[in-house]
């Protein structure tokens, strides 16, 4: 996921949700119950299983399309949720695969006369372009009551353009996280590093005991701007990350050379990187998850960044989350730790009861903790029972994203147009791809960056 990402909303601090998520994570789980009111829907039509949450309008006879760019686990486990939506309503929905990037596949398909009925946007930008383009749909009001009633401001914020709500964030990711091999770490006596300096003593410590220390999946553009997110918002700060976010600095900002300059004591040490930046540049994101967990105390890696998502890959190897494999907040680099997160958000492009009923299922509990359940998988809707999550790992991160409320950044590639953010070969992601290859040209770097985003900015 993209995020997976133009309107940006500014939040107030992320130093309450990184001490939230740092906490959450180093604690034993705190049992927490879900608000007992989650009743909801269509008063007229509905049918309501013994013990649902929500009741929802008989659809005999309609059918629907959904499209989104998930593939593998991820696909087949929302095709339950929308399995469950059948059940309930009697309608027949059909999962659409697009690619990426999904704003040029709707594109196709509008064209053609054959939109789906509802996208999975992954990008805040991608939002704004379906409303710009008058594609998509507002929410009706059953969808933007359940919205109401389960999300933070921040989260109903970020589906909105202009004062007009158009998406729901079914799922979220807590992209400030690292992954590790806790075998190796066993073997090498490294500990979980809480700052950049002890993450480097960490990395030295691992490689030193004969194992690499960082996978990192380079042919997918889109990890590296996560990378540059967490360094940049922890240790530029809030306010500089969401005016570079917006293109209100430029990115041969003084602030952007310091992060890329840190990026650099990782990225430009071949030896820290599993195959050299060659090699990386040749991995795809779910390799490089899968190397890091197999070939037991010897895998190709110690350690792979990336969000809650991760869990998803760790359960194609024999690894168990929570004893094989262990995580710990992205390391701080300035005064704070980071909490980055990203979406993919719900909204309609064909405006009909069925399509609303959809939107508003998966702005309940019941469509997120169906998901929650099958791992791998995160919501921001805060009455999700914690307990519907298969592990405690995944459990904490939750609530944590959850306990942080409004005080958390929005993923900076998936605020931005999307020819700079959002799209393979170009912009951002190939910036950093050409960066990770050669992590010495700062300034070449820095000066390409600003040349694509003032493109796409057209500023």
């Amino acid at each position: 996921m993209r995020s997976t990402s133009n309107t940006i909303r500014t939040r107030r601090t992320v130093k309450a949700a990184a001490t939230v998520l740092a906490g959450a994570l180093a604690l034993s789980l705190t049992a927490c119950g879900s608000d007992d009111d989650k009743s909801g829907g269509n008063e007229t039509t509905g049918t309501k299983a013994s013990g649902d949450a929500l009741t929802l309008p008989k659809l005999d006879g309609t059918t629907l399309e959904v499209a989104a760019v998930w593939t593998g686990p991820e696909q087949a486990n929302f095709k339950k949720v929308l399995a469950e939506f059948e059940k309930r309503t009697g309608a027949k929905v059909t999962f659409v695969p697009a690619q990426d990037p999904i704003v040029n596949f709707l594109g196709s398909k509008i064209a053609g006369g054959q939109p789906p009925d509802v996208a999975m946007l992954p990008q805040p930008g991608a939002i704004k372009q379906a409303v710009d383009k008058k594609w998509a749909k507002p929410l009706g009001p059953e969808a933007l009551k359940e919205l109401q009633k389960n999300y933070s401001q921040g989260w109903q914020d970020i589906g909105k353009v202009g004062s007009e709500q158009y998406g729901v964030y079914y799922k979220a990711a807590n992209k400030s996280l690292i992954w590790y091999n806790a075998k190796v770490f066993e073997n090498a006596g490294a500990s979980e590093p809480k700052t950049w300096d002890e993450l480097l003593s960490t990395a030295q410590t691992v490689y030193d005991s004969g194992v690499t220390p960082f996978s990192i999946p380079g042919a997918d553009g889109w990890p590296l701007t996560d990378w540059f997110e967490n360094v940049y918002l922890s240790q530029a700060g809030p306010e500089k990350y969401d005016q570079l976010a917006r293109h209100e600095i430029k990115w041969t900002d003084p602030s952007v050379k310091e992060a890329l300059t840190t990026l650099a004591q990782i990225w430009g040490k071949k030896d820290y990187v599993a195959g050299g930046a060659d090699g990386a540049l040749q991995t795809q994101f779910p390799n490089a998850v899968t190397q890091t967990f197999t070939g037991g105390d010897q895998p190709k890696a110690a350690m792979v960044y990336e969000g809650d998502f991760v869990q998803v890959n760790i359960a194609q190897t024999d690894a168990k989350v929570g004893t094989d494999a262990k995580v710990f907040p992205f390391p701080k680099v300035g005064d704070t730790a980071p909490v980055v997160s990203g979406g993919d958000a719900a909204v309609i492009l064909k405006d009909s009861q069925g399509a609303q009923a959809l939107a508003t299922f998966l702005a309940s509990p019941d469509a997120a903790e169906i998901q929650a359940k099958l791992g791998g998988y995160l919501s921001p809707n805060k009455n999700v029972d914690p307990a519907a999550y298969p592990n405690d790992v995944q459990r904490k991160i939750a609530e944590a994203l959850v306990a942080a409320g409004d005080d958390f950044r929005f993923d900076m590639s998936d605020q931005a147009p999307q020819a700079f953010g959002g799209t393979p070969g170009k912009g951002e992601w190939k910036d950093l791809q050409d960066f990770l290859k050669n992590p010495t040209d700062v300034a070449g770097i820095q000066a390409k960056l600003e040349s694509d985003a003032a493109a796409a900015y057209g500023n």
